[in-house]
This record gives C-alpha cells, sequence and structure tokens, in this order.
C-alpha cells in the first residue's frame, strides 16, 4: 500500500505520466540494451522490440499499477501481478535484475519529464516501482521453489514431429537424460531456448497441449511470417531446423490460465488461432476427470485447412457428458453453416449461469468475446484470459 504522502503525489501526477509513459519505455528499453545488450540478445523478445509490443505492454502495466494503487488502495491487483510473474519465471529472470531495471527506467523518466521531476514525485513514483517490483519478487520466489531456481531449465529430446497445418508443427518432447516428466497444469506453457545462426539465444513460449501425466511433452508451433523483422525468428528456424533427435532447452511449466475451483461448473473454453493449444490441454483434463457440467467450445479461424488441433477438440469434447463444440471460419469449406461464418458470434449460444470462461487467441477476439460474455451476464472476474506475447489488454484499456 502506498504510504498518504506518495499516494496523494502519485494521483496528482499520474496524468502527466500517462501521457508519457510511452516515451518513458521507449527511452528506457534504449538505455537498458546500451548497457547491457546481452539482454536484448538472449532474454528480451527482439520481434517484440522491433514491432514496439513490448514498450506498449511495460508502459500499460506501469499505468494499470499505479492506478490501482490510487484508485483501489485496499487490495493488490493479483491478477495481473501474477499473469507477469508466471511470464518472468519462464524466462529465468532474477531478483537482482529489478534494481537494473530500476536504474534505466528512473533514468527515462528523469530525462523525458525534466523538472517535473522533483524529489517528492521521484520518490513517489520509486516507491510505486518497488511496491510492483518486491510483489513481483515474492511471486516469483514462490514458482521458482515448485519449477525450479532460474526458470527449472533443462535439456529435452525431440522425439515426434508432426505437420498439424502447413504452418503448425507439432513437438512431442521427452527429458534427455531420462529423468522424469515434471508436473504441470492443463493450461500451462513452457519457455523454448533456441540457439540462432548470429548467436543469439531467443525464447519464446509455447503452450502444452496435453493433460498432465503422460511420459512426454507436446507444443504445437506457429510459424510466424511477416511483420516487423526479426519477427518469427524462433518459430520458423523451429519450423526449418529442428527434427526427431534434437534436443532443446525448455523451462518448466509456467502459466495461470488453469482450472481452479471449477471442477462442477459450466465452462466455457473460447479460442483462436494457435490460441487452442491451451484449451485442448484443458479439454483432454476435463474429459480425463469425467467432467459433468456443461461445457462450451469456441474456436474461430481463418479456414478449417489452417485449423491445428480441430480433431483433438472434437475428440475430446465428444468424450464429455455435456459439450458442445463450435467452430467460426472466415472462408469455410462448402456446406458449412452460415450461422458460424465469419467471426466468432456467441449471441445464439446459450451460456449456463455461472459459467467460468477461459480465452486464448489475439487480442480483438478476446476483447470481442469478453464483451458478448459480460452481454450474457457472465461476470467479469469469471472470465480468464492468456496472451501469447506482451499483454497488450492494459495497454489499451
Amino acid at each position: 500500500m502506498l504510504s498518504e504522502q506518495s499516494a496523494a503525489t502519485v494521483r496528482a501526477t499520474l496524468p502527466a505520466v500517462g501521457a508519457a509513459i510511452g516515451e518513458i519505455s521507449a527511452r528506457f528499453y534504449e538505455g537498458l540494451f546500451a548497457a547491457h545488450p546481452e539482454l536484448l540478445r538472449d532474454l528480451f523478445n527482439r520481434g517484440n522490440q522491433a514491432s514496439g509490443t513490448q514498450r506498449q505492454a511495460l508502459a500499460g502495466a506501469i499505468a494499470a499499477f499505479a492506478t490501482h494503487l490510487v484508485e483501489r488502495p485496499e487490495d493488490r491487483p493479483d491478477t495481473m501481478l501474477r499473469r507477469i510473474a508466471h511470464k518472468h519465471a519462464s524466462l529465468g529472470i532474477a531478483p537482482e535484475q529489478y534494481a537494473v531495471v530500476h536504474e534505466h527506467l528512473f533514468a527515462a523518466i528523469a530525462e523525458v519529464l525534466g523538472e517535473a521531476v522533483t524529489p517528492e514525485v521521484g520518490a513517489a513514483w520509486d516507491e510505486v516501482y518497488w511496491l510492483m517490483a518486491n510483489a513481483l519478487i515474492a511471486i516469483e520466489r514462490e514458482l521458482y521453489e515448485t519449477g525450479g531456481a532460474g526458470g527449472g531449465w533443462r535439456e529435452w529430446e525431440v522425439v515426434g514431429r508432426v505437420a498439424e497445418t502447413a504452418d503448425v508443427v507439432a513437438l512431442e518432447l521427452r527429458p534427455a537424460d531420462g529423468s522424469p516428466v515434471p508436473v504441470h497444469r492443463a493450461g500451462q506453457y513452457v519457455s523454448v531456448r533456441v540457439a540462432l545462426a548470429d548467436g543469439a539465444r531467443q525464447i519464446r513460449q509455447y503452450s502444452l497441449t496435453g493433460a498432465p501425466g503422460a511420459d512426454t511433452w507436446r507444443i504445437a508451433v506457429k510459424r510466424v511470417q511477416g511483420g516487423a523483422a526479426p519477427d518469427g525468428e524462433v518459430s520458423n528456424h523451429l519450423h526449418a531446423r529442428v527434427r526427431v533427435g534434437d534436443r532443446l532447452p525448455v523451462s518448466a511449466p509456467y502459466g495461470d490460465l488453469v482450472l481452479d475451483q471449477d471442477a462442477g461448473a459450466p465452462l466455457l473454453l473460447a479460442s483462436a488461432g494457435i490460441g487452442v493449444t491451451p484449451m485442448v490441454a484443458v479439454l483432454e483434463q476435463l474429459a480425463l476427470s469425467g467432467h459433468r457440467a456443461p461445457v462450451t467450445v469456441v474456436h474461430a479461424d481463418r479456414s478449417p485447412a489452417e485449423h491445428a488441433l480441430r480433431a483433438d477438440q472434437e475428440g475430446y469434447a465428444a468424450k464429455l457428458a455435456d459439450a458442445s463444440a463450435h467452430f467460426w471460419y472466415e472462408e469455410p469449406e462448402p456446406g458449412h453453416p452460415a450461422d458460424r461464418t465469419g467471426l466468432a458470434d456467441l449471441s445464439r449460444l446459450d451460456v449456463p449461469t455461472g459459467t467460468r470462461a477461459y480465452l486464448c487467441g489475439p487480442l480483438p477476439f478476446m476483447r470481442a468475446v469478453r464483451a458478448q460474455l459480460i452481454a450474457k451476464g457472465v461476470p467479469p472476474a469469471d472470465i480468464h484470459y492468456e496472451v501469447f506475447g506482451p499483454d497488450l489488454w492494459l495497454a489499451r484499456d
């Protein structure tokens, strides 16, 4: 909780800081990478830096956290913090790195805002930063105690490779040292690190597509093409170069898009594109556990040919006692229902009272589905989501 003096200062300066936070975050990354080029080479996603999405996500998170502190001082935005902490843990972020971030972030604030950063203003925003940083450090410490220090990196061998679509390849992985497969929760992801031609060791996150308990892990990688270079460099590397028998460093499982106290609740699992991956794992887990309550499966894609893991979605849904699957395609095959053509439209779907919803896919898709669910009476607190890449939801709210 902010001190009363700092809360008043932050409240007064939040409009000015919020208006400049985009420029501040850009200057921050420039200074950070100038002083520590190894962070851009081996830790930060170079594609997200080139496109500017990481800067937007940072700006949104800082502004959202500060706003929460002054508007709701009695509680902490743990949902937001845990989502960030899981991503940090999957990268192996260490507590001492927060001091490095602090140094360059506050240098950027001083550079952009100039004389407006009085000692009082600097102290107040310093308090905001360390409240957020220390909360993240504490959550990440708990995650490391479960998953392994520094992200729990181990060598895994590729033991299977299947082309799901023209642009999605499924990789089956097994611990290279023969040790047991770590326990994960359906819906979680792992980080995969690859050595690229220029010497960089870039990291990306991929959802585990299977339920816990198997002796292998499965991930599905969508090849990213176009956009800001070097966007897609890891996915293209995995598609072009990784074959059965190769080894990859893989982290422990992380991610908070998991079923908690929902065993008896109606569920709605909505995905678009490669966002299908965590939903398939959740569906398999529900089938294995004998889930009896209604389950509504929603998926949107460009075409049936681009719908990865469709057979898994349909197969697991068929094993459930009360489940229905609804697929929307922008370019459907002949005979596809007209009311399932185009973007996902939940207006005609029955959403039972008490439904808990889980979303994964592009941000416009999730925003649209969330709005439709709220209009149907689903409380916002019962709508959970996962974002692949920087979380821009806060950056646009």
